[in-house]
């Protein structure tokens, strides 16, 4: 089952539990982010990554150019963890994690959550791969992925029970697209993926295969 499948019948599950009036401010929201073509600001393959330090959950530092240093490296920009969807999609990097290091490759998952919470996506989806905390998307904005939150969308989240200040320790309503890059051991994107569409994802055998004929 490829991660689209897992995100459709997520969407199957969700879509009937949600009231009418939301889930057409739901929709409408994402057609206008859409239509927005926000992602032609980010990052493209061919582009230099720029290098970054962030804390994981248990505040150790990792350093992108350290990681670099070792092989190729997978960056993974995701909105939180009370996300449906970035969930499955860590679950489902995490089922190829050991064929990406198969394949000498690292992968480094990002998000704008306060560390503490950073440590608990960890622990809940049992994830072998580091999960850094970027307090106030300053690594996200230098890949050109920022967005503030619309605020008719803000009530609705609320009443889901997400709490995105409390999360990320700020007032901002600040997220990243969702955005998956491979970038090579001399600081180059090889393949990037950025949707405006939250419920988009790059797909993990994608990523394999670009690892596989950067390896042949």
């Amino acid at each position: 089952m490829t991660l689209a499948d897992e995100i459709q019948n997520l969407q199957k599950e969700m879509i009937p539990n949600i009231p009418e009036e939301a889930l057409a401010v739901l929709l409408q929201k994402t057609e206008e982010m859409v239509a927005s073509r926000l992602s032609d600001q980010s990052l493209k393959t061919g582009d230099a990554a720029p290098p970054f330090s962030l804390p994981d959950g248990e505040g150790v530092i990792r350093k992108s150019e350290t990681v670099l240093s070792d092989g190729p490296l997978i960056i993974s920009f995701y909105r939180d963890g009370w996300c449906p969807y970035c969930n499955l999609e860590l679950r489902a990097l995490q089922r190829v994690w050991p064929e990406i290091r198969g394949y000498g490759a690292s992968l480094l998952a990002i998000a704008p959550e306060r560390p503490e919470k950073v440590q608990e996506s960890v622990e809940s989806k049992a994830l072998e791969f580091p999960v850094l905390s970027d307090r106030g998307n300053r690594v996200a904005k230098e890949f050109g992925l920022v967005f503030s939150l619309d605020e008719a969308l803000r009530p609705i989240y609320r009443a889901f029970g997400f709490d995105i200040p409390g999360d990320n320790g700020d007032q901002s309503y600040e997220l990243p697209m969702p955005a998956t890059y491979i970038v090579g051991s001399d600081g180059r994107i090889i393949w990037s993926f950025v949707d405006e569409d939250y419920t988009k994802r790059a797909e993990p055998e994608k990523i394999l295969s670009i690892l596989k004929s950067t390896n042949s």
